[in-house]
């Protein structure tokens, strides 16, 4: 209860639940950072914004090898070694001006299996201050599969985490990590191995191992985690001429990977790189990797597979976090925490959300999430242009960082918000993303996105609605009562924005100011 309110007192917040982020729990989120050792890069981040959904509010790499020559050696690579610490140098440095509380560090596979592991982390620790905690496999799993629960709250399926010199299975079930195995099948161990031959015998037996450990079953939603694995769905992009270049949540089929796999190896892997926009250094595993995962998808069978940017990086801030945030639909979060601080009237989205529901009688709950999240960043885009707000805002939706969201309710919420701002949509640059969504779709997403251009007009107050919208599809007629506060916001233009948003319906449209006489009807 908020200060000496009433219960009776208290807003309706809906299903989606009261914003956390002004929570003293999810402020102490606001900035986190985390450093990961890997095998094959080193890299850090910095986690800023709604708790629940996080931005990357620093993000950077080193391909520094860590993990490469040691299976002939035992030892991190020397190379490998200097650029790794002097990245991490920089890394406390970028942390330490940018005001960053104590940096999480982990290190996994070549790390903790070298020789000279703990004397890399000595150093360290000597020359930044900086103490590296070492996790085995099975925490690595759990981690990775964590970070997949932060961008899809109560998913269940694989998770497959690929890094350098290790590769990690780990069970979700009901939004809870469940059995978990780890194996030495990074790409840089197979690359060592220098018989053809033995390698994929390697693999076909380890996979195997694995899927006896894991419980011999088959048919769930396989979750990639791991830069090779990303580099192979950008591949599997290029070759469909698929629109949206969004890794996080693309899906795949087990046919069209074991299609992809197959375009790998028969292309110069040079020009491949070249259209992809891939590294040399990840390119040059990804064809190690491809024989992991046709082996993978041929064991386990996956009734289909989801692209996950979210790791053990997330995984760790996931473990931060309280049970109650955890629980907290992220796209919803993030959305509240955009127009807390970038909208005109923070708050109105809520209510625009009331204003709106009426048009759409029908809508599940992954519908109205939809709706509300499109409320919500309905006006956080006013400081672009306004010639090219529309551009900005279906650009924002499609490519920003959003957890919990596929890529066609990117291209639905995009499209809402491109007719917040614009009454059109064709002869737009989005034209071939259109294609994601059914005509259906793309007709509710302009009626939304027509009806928040009305309400847009019609501010009162946060907290306060403009008047009620009825609406019946039989009839084919739309009614807007306004409250008589309002009736002055309705002018020529509110007028010609209610007639937009009748003629995308396909009805009727009649205006009733409340306790006027008569009211203003519309073709």
């Amino acid at each position: 209860m908020d200060g000496n309110k009433s219960t009776k007192d208290q807003p309706d917040w809906g299903p989606f639940g009261r914003p956390l982020f002004n929570d003293p729990k999810a402020r102490a989120l606001s900035r986190v950072g985390v450093i990961d050792v890997g095998s094959n890069s080193v890299r850090l981040v910095i986690f800023d914004g709604a708790a629940r959904s996080p931005a990357y509010f620093y993000n950077e790499k080193i391909m520094a090898g860590l993990g490469a020559g040691m299976a002939d050696t035992g030892r991190l690579n020397p190379e490998g070694r200097v650029r790794a610490l002097n990245a991490i140098r920089r890394f406390v440095a970028v942390a330490d001006s940018l005001g960053i509380g104590p940096l999480t560090a982990v290190a996994t596979a070549a790390v903790r299996e070298a020789e000279d592991g703990a004397d890399f982390r000595a150093d360290v620790l000597r020359e930044t201050g900086l103490k590296i905690w070492v996790i085995d496999g099975q925490e690595e799993a759990r981690l990775s599969a964590q970070g997949v629960l932060l961008g899809w709250p109560g998913s269940y399926g694989l998770v497959c985490d690929i890094g350098g010199s290790s590769l990690e299975l780990a069970d979700l079930a009901e939004g809870r990590v469940g059995r978990r195995v780890t194996s030495a099948l990074g790409p840089l161990k197979l690359r060592e191995i220098s018989s053809k031959k033995k390698r994929q015998a390697y693999v076909k037996d380890t996979v195997k191992d694995l899927f006896s450990r894991m419980g011999e079953e088959t048919g769930k939603r396989l979750f990639l985690v791991g830069g090779s694995w990303r580099a192979i769905a950008r591949i599997d992009m290029e070759r469909r001429g698929y629109p949206l270049t969004v890794l996080h949540e693309y899906r795949m089929t087990p046919g069209r990977v074991i299609k992809t796999l197959k375009y790998i190896e028969e292309s110069d892997l040079q020009d491949l790189r070249a259209r992809c926009g891939i590294s040399d250094s990840r390119m040059s595993l990804v064809p190690y990797a491809v024989r992991v995962l046709r082996e993978v998808v041929g064991r386990f069978k996956p009734k289909d597979i989801a692209i996950s940017s979210y790791g053990i990086r997330e995984g760790l801030l996931y473990e931060q976090m309280p049970q109650i945030l955890r629980e907290r639909d992220p796209l919803i979060e993030a959305c509240r925490f955009a127009e807390a601080k970038d909208a005109r009237l923070p708050g109105f989205g809520r209510t625009l959300y009331d204003f709106v529901m009426p048009l759409f009688p029908r809508a599940n709950f992954q519908r109205k999430r939809l709706i509300r999240a499109a409320c919500l960043l309905h006006d956080v885009s006013w400081r672009a242009h306004p010639d090219y707000r529309h551009e900005v805002v279906f650009d924002n939706a499609t490519r920003a960082n959003l957890g919990g969201l596929k890529h066609s309710e990117r291209v639905f919420l995009g499209t809402a918000l491109l007719h917040r701002y614009s009454n059109k949509r064709e002869g737009s640059r989005f034209e071939d993303l259109f294609r994601l969504l059914d005509p259906k779709e793309l007709q509710m997403a302009e009626v939304l996105g027509s009806a928040m251009r009305l309400g847009a007009m019609l501010w009162i107050d946060a907290d306060e609605q403009p008047g009620k919208m009825k609406y019946s599809a039989k009839a084919g007629t739309l009614e807007l009562t306004l409250k008589d506060a309002a009736s002055p916001l309705f002018g020529e233009v509110a007028q010609a924005r209610f007639n937009a948003l009748a003629a995308a319906l396909n009805a009727t449209g009649e205006v009733r100011i409340k306790g006027a006489r008569r009211p203003k009807k519309t073709d």
